[in-house]
């Protein structure tokens, strides 16, 4: 089972364990026609009727949830939920007003941008919108008659207007773009106890500053490496300094901004009077 990292998994059971599995061809987009946040959606599947999609999208940000494995059979696409050949869809349902008219919102069409993302970049669903019931891409509940066994409206005009100028153009333009490289892990290194030694004393590979009162050019002399400790603790005294000449002057500042003050509101009452 595959489960989407940006989705917050709350599995229904038994369904994600029992149902047949898929391969994923197809994304399809609803609307639950319900203002509902992705755990209402989850309650709901969960307590009120055999049917789930896989993910559910609230009106918040980052209110998306994930149900179902996404090569695990979800029930909501009628034809598409599972067909002979092994092939399905995954399916979205996304929060909306009662009648199902609003459009998606800001938060919703991330969501949904970023799932068609994923879902393309795991599964291998091409960026083009479904052909017809059994092709593979994207699209949304309405499109074709096998995805409902009783018709449906579902998304609403709207939103089936999002879906063709922003969703999907969205989801091809970012899935275009290179993902972050994930950065190399450290190797972390032991120091041998030659190394600690080392480190711990004088004669270490640590040049001591050129200002220092005991700095020699002359290599041989015990003044010219300091120990980590010593390099430390120097820089420890400096900023502590650093920090007190900054404070003076501060102080000096204020100082003077108030005897300004002073001098210029003499001024300005030696013109009244």
């Amino acid at each position: 089972m595959a489960w989407y990292p940006r989705a917050t998994k709350m599995e229904l059971q038994p369904e994600s364990d029992s149902q047949a599995a898929i391969r994923p061809t197809q994304l399809i987009m609803h609307s639950i026609v319900a203002n509902w946040t992705a755990r209402r959606t989850y309650e709901f599947w969960r307590d009120s009727t055999n049917l789930e999609s896989h993910f559910g999208i609230g009106y918040g940000a980052r209110d998306i949830a994930q149900y179902i494995g996404t090569e695990t059979r979800a029930d909501a696409n009628a034809g598409a939920n599972r067909r002979s050949d092994g092939t399905g869809a995954i399916s979205v349902e996304t929060a909306s007003n009662s009648t199902a008219t609003d459009p998606w919102n800001a938060s919703q069409v991330e969501e949904l941008i970023e799932l068609g993302v994923w879902a393309h970049r795991t599964h291998g669903i091409p960026l083009r919108i479904c052909r017809s019931h059994s092709d593979p891409g994207f699209g949304y509940h309405s499109m074709f008659a096998q995805w409902s066994t009783s018709g449906t409206a579902c998304p609403g005009k709207a939103r089936i207007k999002q879906f063709r100028e922003v969703v999907f153009p969205g989801i091809v333009a970012r899935a275009a773009k290179k993902p972050s490289p994930t950065p190399p892990k450290e190797t972390p290194v032991s120091l041998t106890d030659a190394d600690l030694k080392l480190l711990a004393t004088k004669d270490g590979f640590f040049p001591a500053p050129r200002d220092a009162a005991d700095y020699s050019p002359d290599k041989k002399k015990a003044g010219h490496y300091w120990s980590l400790g010593t390099h430390l603790q120097a820089q420890s005294e400096g900023i502590r300094a650093a920090r007190r000449d900054l404070d003076k002057l501060t102080d000096a500042v204020a100082a003077l901004t108030a005897e300004l003050k002073a001098v210029k509101a003499a001024v300005i009452n030696s013109k009244e009077s």
